[in-house]
């Protein structure tokens, strides 16, 4: 009887661990401009952050939240991280899954900051948090940090 307990218990929390086990996945600035390309009927919401950035950790919530409320409507939350790729498994991963991200979450693998800055809005200082929407050939970007209701705002804009 103790070993069938233990059992379902063990398994239990085997599956409760992989439930929030988020895959954060590497991907270039050509992979996101297809990724967008290939989801025209969505609205994307892409938001650049890292760990070590205080106010992207702040407003990291909201973007959750976000898609959370809006999951019946055709909205695609990606938090796409700048972290160095040399702490995807040191950081980044456990931090996805220590905040229970829900969101799809990638580490952006580029070499060049300038070059993928320009690519995603040529007014982009480089600054984080930074928040890019796209609906079909609309594009706003905004480099700073969102309240929940600032981004609400954002978001029924487009």
């Amino acid at each position: 009887m103790k070993i069938k307990s233990f059992l379902y218990v063990f398994l239990f929390g085997v599956f409760s661990i992989s439930a929030y086990s988020q895959n954060v996945k590497l991907l270039n600035i050509n992979q996101l401009n297809e990724r967008i390309k290939n989801g025209k009927d969505s609205t994307y919401v892409v938001n650049f952050w890292a760990t070590w950035c205080a106010p992207c950790i702040k407003e990291l919530p909201h973007f959750e939240k976000l898609s959370a409320e809006h999951k019946s409507e055709k909205l695609a939350v990606l938090l796409v991280s700048l972290d160095f790729k040399s702490k995807l498994s040191s950081n980044v991963v456990p931090f996805v899954k220590r905040k229970k991200l829900k969101n799809e979450v990638f580490l952006l693998n580029e070499s060049s900051p300038q070059e993928f800055i320009d690519r995603i809005d040529p007014s982009w200082s480089g600054s984080i948090p930074a928040t890019l929407f796209i609906k079909d050939d609309k594009r706003k970007f905004v480099e700073s940090e969102f309240t929940y209701e600032q981004l609400l705002t954002e978001y029924k804009k487009l």
